[in-house]
């Protein structure tokens, strides 16, 4: 059975990190960033709301087709409010695809400075920073938006991240996933 894989976190916890590399170790699952397809709109810096919903519509189908060919799929967005979140549901549901929600967090409470080291390393990060200095939701709003969807969705599982250890993020990924077949 194909399987759609919701990596959810704050920017900066580490979610395409560990997206790419679970794509890299399954041959043929799609790394389905939605940043990336954001990116490839043109002028949607001036328009990122609207740009964000129109690359969102294209993930469902690019999923919809990995998933109905049966190849699994893995999504890492921070998702602050359950829209999206149900929607990929749906899709798995339509698909007969298993969905495995997984949400990655900081014990140390150390998110804003995670995602501010980050911002020199690749264009991904500098899109991510100039989205979050363009919207209204400072740190600790986006962590309760966060919390919030998770109380909605009782069972995204938690993965509690350490800087700098991505070995130990990825295993507990993957304990996560096998769960689910």
């Amino acid at each position: 059975m194909a399987r759609l894989i919701l990596l959810n976190g704050l920017p900066g916890s580490g979610k395409s990190t560990l997206a790419a590399r679970y794509a890299a170790d399954h041959p043929l699952t799609l790394a389905l960033d939605i940043d990336d397809l954001r990116r490839m709109l043109g002028g949607w810096l001036e328009r990122p709301r609207d740009a964000g919903l129109v690359a969102r519509r294209m993930a469902i189908e690019l999923a919809r087709l990995q998933l109905g060919e049966g190849r699994d799929v893995v999504v890492p967005q921070f998702l602050g409010r359950p829209d999206f979140v149900d929607a990929l549901a749906e899709l798995c549901a339509t698909e007969g695809a298993d969905f495995v929600e997984i949400v990655l967090r900081s014990a140390a409470g150390d998110d804003e400075a995670r995602f501010r080291s980050r911002l020199a390393e690749t264009p991904a990060h500098h899109d991510a920073t100039v989205l979050y200095e363009r919207t209204d939701w400072t740190f600790p709003e986006m962590s309760r938006a966060l919390v919030d969807v998770l109380r909605r969705r009782p069972a995204t599982v938690t993965i509690w991240t350490v800087e700098g250890d991505v070995d130990a993020a990825y295993r507990n990924l993957l304990a996560a996933v096998g769960g689910h077949r």
